[in-house]
């Protein structure tokens, strides 16, 4: 395998563009989604884009992702502060996995600095805007190659 990878995007990510420009920006869910696509056939990488707004919903997708991928980015969004049976369904992938976030959560609300999956993650990309998205993609790729290890 070792090329084919899965962005889950948690609750409210469905809504970009349209919600909070100021932390999330002007992008589209449709134009990050393609954006994605685009920047992983350039690089050879297989790419599942999926989103849930649902905690049960993320949780099944994460655990049939351990048989079917090689990586994973996720942007749990506000379940990374809530949600331990995302983290227990996480710990169980035993692959790359980079945690994600459009904004920087540690210059937001004081609940949002506890992430409950970062401990789990390989690494992490924050506050830097959909553009984390294309880094995540590189990042992993590097990461399947043994390149940042």
């Amino acid at each position: 395998m070792n090329n084919k990878i899965i962005i889950i995007n948690g609750p409210n990510l469905n809504l970009l563009g349209e919600r909070e420009q100021s932390q999330y920006g002007s992008a589209t869910f449709e134009q990050l989604k393609e954006n994605c696509i685009k920047k992983s056939n350039e690089i050879g990488i297989e790419l599942e884009f999926a989103q849930s707004n649902i905690e049960g919903e993320l949780v099944n997708l994460i655990q049939d992702s351990r048989k079917k991928y090689d990586g994973m980015i996720i942007n749990a969004a506000g379940f990374t502060h809530t949600s331990v049976a995302i983290r227990d369904a996480l710990d169980l992938f035993k692959k790359p996995i980079i945690e994600l976030h459009i904004s920087n959560i540690y210059k937001r609300e004081e609940f949002r600095h506890k992430s409950l999956i970062s401990d789990i993650a390989t690494g992490g990309i924050f506050g830097l805007g959909v553009e984390g998205y294309i880094l995540a993609i590189i990042s992993i790729e590097k990461l399947l190659k043994n390149e940042n290890r």
